[in-house]
């Protein structure tokens, strides 16, 4: 059966393709069936958009313990796993005052430490402070100058804007990850359903709003898209201004470089990068000019840090071994440059060019696997990359259950629940990082698999073929 490209028979269906999917079927009345029919109004799309909220607002309900008492119970929050940093850093880092971020007035950077964050995160989480203030009826803030921060915390008005806050960043934030799931079950056009691998994600529901995270996955999962629709100037915009809200988006440059390299198409690469940059300064510029010391923040902290939680270089140091930030900065940064010439050599050596979600997974998976610290959120980091690299259920399950095992084992080794009877070496502490860098190198494995050797890669397949895609497709 031929339809039009994107039509409903040229669509890749999961319980066709992929086993575990369609064994899930079976609870909700099998695999598609011949006969079947889409629905006049419930498209994939829209499936994709609504399985997304419900699982972000599952993701809210599992932080209800913490938001009940306003985040105050320091046990509970480990316990609980409910932990978020955004009611902690409203009060810590001015919003309880509406300061700019970047401001440099001496009394203000005295009593307030500086956004460690990149320039987008910062704004947001102004733009969120200032839209709380609102909410809660514009109060008075003047008199709170007066106040030490920490007695901020017992005024009652002061918490009820926390728990605002954390409600209005939240409504912000999920509609960045519906608009995510958008953007994922556009990129392919005849692969809408990859997006429920995002929409049903336990990461997403887990981390959704640990941190502001999911602002530059947005923007990710929208340069993935605007690269699909071969837009090379809104593929660089958009990478660029992911770089000034996380870091991260960056390294997708280095798969456009290989795809470019491989289409002989310099010029695309050049719109892309010269694009980049240009929405970087642009977004960076009025931070730069409203407190250039401010702004470098971000610069310094991330380099002056030592080994901290989640990496491999804290069980090492946990494990009696002595390593400076100097020596995990250096070994970390050459590891990760081999890592990237590795995927580049993969890259060129592929049968066929790539695709972007591939190659920016392999780098971004390099760059956590080494980095210094590794949040429990930066899963979403790796998450709209890994939907689009590998749609299969059971890899991406596999390299999940690593996430939520370390999830569990980070709070409750900060609220000391796995401090040994004996001793200071939380043992398994480390076999949760250990589990979690081993369950990631299995789906680096596998999408390596897929670059070298195409005939495995879900996507490479001809809808129109059989149901077992055995038939790789022609790429254009």
């Amino acid at each position: 059966m031929v339809s039009e490209p994107g039509g409903y028979a040229a669509r890749a269906h999961p319980t066709l393709e992929d086993p575990v999917a369609a064994a899930l079927s079976e609870a909700v009345g099998g695999p598609l069936g011949e006969r079947s029919a889409p629905h006049r109004w419930w498209t994939p799309v829209r499936v994709v958009l609504a399985l997304t909220a419900v699982c972000f607002a599952l993701g809210l309900l599992q932080k209800a313990p913490c938001y009940q008492d306003t985040w105050l119970d320091g046990d509970a929050r480990y316990t609980q796993m409910c932990y978020s940093d955004l009611p902690y850093l409203y009060v810590g880092r001015g919003f309880a005052e509406l300061s700019w971020p970047y401001d440099d007035d001496p009394e203000t950077r005295a009593r307030y430490d500086v956004m460690e964050y990149p320039v987008g995160i910062s704004y947001f989480a102004w733009g969120a402070a200032w839209l709380t203030h609102w909410v809660t009826g514009s109060p008075d803030v003047d008199p709170r100058a007066s106040v030490p921060v920490g007695d901020l915390y017992s005024d009652q008005q002061v918490l009820r804007e926390v728990r605002t806050y954390v409600a209005v960043s939240a409504v912000l934030l999920g509609a960045a990850a519906i608009a995510t799931a958008w953007f994922l079950a556009r990129t392919h056009r005849n692969r809408p359903w990859d997006a429920a691998l995002f929409a049903l994600s336990p990461a997403l529901l887990l981390t959704g709003i640990v941190n502001w995270d999911l602002l530059a996955v947005v923007l990710v999962a929208a340069a993935l898209w605007a690269w699909s629709r071969d837009r090379p100037v809104l593929t660089g915009v958009l990478i660029g201004l992911g770089t000034a809200t996380k870091l991260y988006p960056l390294f997708l440059l280095g798969g456009v470089l290989v795809i470019c390299l491989r289409r002989r198409d310099l010029l695309s690469l050049l719109k892309v990068s010269v694009s980049a940059l240009g929405a970087w300064v642009v977004a960076n510029a009025p931070a730069y000019l409203s407190g250039r010391d401010e702004w470098r923040v971000f610069w310094s902290f991330n380099s002056d840090r030592g080994a901290d939680l989640g990496s491999v270089w804290l069980v090492a140091q946990q494990a009696g071994h002595t390593i400076s930030h100097e020596t995990i900065n250096t070994t970390s940064w050459l590891f990760f440059g081999v890592w990237c010439v590795a995927v580049f050599v993969i890259g060129m050596m592929a049968p066929d060019p790539p695709r972007l979600a591939q190659l920016g997974f392999l780098v971004v998976a390099g760059f956590l696997l080494v980095n210094k610290v590794y949040s429990p959120q930066y899963v979403l980091w790796l998450l709209p990359l890994a939907v689009l690299a590998r749609p299969r259920w059971r890899d991406l399950l596999i390299w999940q259950a690593g996430e939520v095992l370390y999830f569990a084992m980070v709070w409750w080794y900060l609220g000391g629940h796995l401090q040994p009877g004996a001793g200071d070496r939380p043992g398994f502490y480390w076999l949760a990082i250990i589990v979690r860098v081993a369950c990631e190198l299995w789906l680096v494995a596998v999408v390596t698999r897929d670059v070298l050797r195409p005939l495995h890669d879900p996507v490479d397949r001809d809808p129109d073929v059989d149901p077992a895609h055995l038939v790789p497709a022609r790429r254009v």
